[in-house]
């Protein structure tokens, strides 16, 4: 179910591009990003700051798409969004000694202090990547070669999910791995 909840805006977006056009669908990108995090904020009566820096890039980059009747602020929205988390978990870890995703899923998981570091810089890695390739194809490529990366480009995170989740299985204690 969060998994059809997070694939919901990009579904939209896709198929507004393919009835209409770039601005109709950051309209509906918009819309869906909008309606995404109430049933979010509905079902957990709270918001990830992740959730809160998505909605706030959407309908930022979006305005500046529509007003500006220019697409490059819509598909420049991932780098700028990959780098950014990038960049934090790269701050967070060489300069304040923290570990974003211990913080965040240190009381759901029990894992040795080098698998946490080892996740991290996984996911440093991970968001470099994603906004490396996402600058390419909005660089290098058309509009629909751009959209069509983003429906289809969503490979790219289940793969890195499914390994992290091969990886963290792993290293977690016997009883938790049960269960």
């Amino acid at each position: 179910m969060k998994f059809l909840l997070d694939f919901f805006p990009i579904a939209l977006f896709f198929g507004a591009y393919k009835l209409a056009d770039i601005y109709t669908a950051t309209a509906v990108l918009m819309a869906a990003t909008v309606l995404q995090t109430a049933i979010i904020y509905k079902m957990d009566s709270k918001l990830q700051t992740m959730h809160k820096i998505t909605l706030v890039l959407v309908l930022g980059f979006g305005a500046l798409t529509l007003g500006l009747h220019d697409e490059r602020f819509i598909k420049w929205k991932p780098t700028l969004l990959y780098t950014g988390l990038a960049v934090a978990l790269a701050v967070a870890h060489l300069f304040l000694k923290k570990n974003f995703l211990l913080m965040l899923l240190g009381q759901q998981l029990q894992l040795p202090p080098r698998v946490w570091h080892r996740m991290n810089v996984s996911w440093m890695l991970y968001c470099l990547f994603m906004a490396a390739i996402n600058a390419y194809v909005a660089h290098y490529f058309s509009t629909e070669d751009w959209v069509n990366f983003k429906l289809w480009g969503y490979v790219f995170p289940l793969v890195f999910i499914i390994g992290q989740g091969i990886y963290v299985a792993r290293h977690l204690p016997k009883d938790d791995a049960s269960s």
